[in-house]
């Protein structure tokens, strides 16, 4: 299969730059998965289409401020960091552009230092802070959001940025991209749709590098994925294993959702909980075993995110409806307009 087969065309004005008004005052374009057709709606009316005994399971991980600018300290050169993961004793795997070998010293705004101790390839280092001692409250007070970059920012992020990149139920540090079908959600929303007999449930995805890098092969198959860490709480898999036995519908919020509840899967759909890893990479023809319904963005062509939308509804539906997407002024991407496929 190739890559080629999930271009779409898109203006680039229908990039969203800035949220909506109201987090549930985006559009919602539903699409019926059996027989392809679609409707037209606000988020607001997503409890239309959820109903009792429902499971909704959403990513609860949490975005960090995890781009830090610096400059190397012999130099002065500028220096930026894309914190990827958190290794503990003030280890962190970091995406830096240019000639940065073992040995450099970086400094970041606030005193804040850091030694660069591998190089990793494909642009990832290990780098080790000089402080511990507060370094997360550090890193939030200096460092930016990390925002796509698609999303252009004059001066920097905006003010709501850290608002409103992230969902309003995010609980567990360690993000570097928002799960961003679930910025649509208010409290309120969340209360309404609880009150009518659906369980909200929670598993925590990490969304990291692999999430946003480029497919760079020209065959599906060949694109390999970074591995991502997921946990899957008891609470979580007895929820989603009660649901299928009694005819319940397991909704997910997002791909990273999506992508954790197949990794947890059984070969029957039983979720197993705990914690663990996944590179699982769904594109057309992959079996679904725990997903009945999907709640996701519009996504980048050729990307990952996509080809797993394709295998959930057939890539002539979803195409088809991207295409009808843009003739109707959608927005697209992270900030953009959501999709319910059910």
């Amino acid at each position: 299969m190739l890559v080629s087969e999930f271009e779409y065309e898109l203006p680039p004005e229908l990039i969203a730059q800035t949220p909506s008004g109201t987090r549930d005052a985006s559009r919602l374009m539903l699409v019926d998965r059996a027989g392809g057709g679609v409707a037209h709606r606000s988020f607001g009316q997503v409890t239309d289409y959820l109903r009792p005994g429902d499971v909704l399971v959403v990513n609860d991980t949490k975005v960090f401020p995890a781009r830090l600018k610096g400059v190397k300290d012999v130099t002065g050169g500028g220096v930026e960091a894309l914190l990827l993961k958190d290794m503990g004793g003030g280890r962190y795997n970091a995406l830096m552009k240019g000639k940065l070998p073992p040995g450099t010293r970086v400094l970041f705004p606030g005193g804040l230092g850091a030694a660069v101790e591998e190089d990793r390839g494909g642009g990832i280092k290990v780098i080790r802070f000089d402080n511990t001692e507060g370094l997360d409250e550090d890193i939030d007070r200096l460092g930016h959001m990390p925002l796509p970059p698609y999303i252009s920012r004059e001066g920097g992020e905006a003010p709501t940025d850290r608002e409103r990149y992230q969902t309003v139920y995010a609980r567990k540090r360690g993000a570097v991209a928002a799960p961003t079908a679930g910025l649509h959600f208010t409290e309120e929303l969340m209360g309404r749709i609880r009150a009518s007999g659906v369980t909200v449930a929670s598993v925590t995805l990490h969304v990291g590098i692999g999430t946003f890098l480029p497919v760079r092969e020209d065959v599906v198959e060949r694109h390999i994925m970074h591995e991502e860490e997921y946990e899957v709480p008891e609470e979580t898999a007895d929820a989603v294993n009660r649901a299928r036995a009694s005819g319940g519908r397991v909704i997910v919020v997002g791909t990273t959702s999506a992508r954790t509840l197949e990794s947890a899967a059984d070969g029957d759909g039983t979720i197993r909980p705990g914690a663990s890893a996944t590179s699982i990479y769904i594109y057309p023809g992959y079996t679904f075993r725990a997903v009945d319904g999907l709640i996701t963005n519009f996504h980048l062509p050729r990307s990952t995110l996509l080809m797993l939308v394709c295998a959930f509804a057939g890539m002539e539906k979803v195409l088809s409806a991207y295409r009808e997407a843009v003739r109707e002024g959608y927005r697209f991407y992270s900030y953009g307009d959501a999709m319910i496929i059910i």
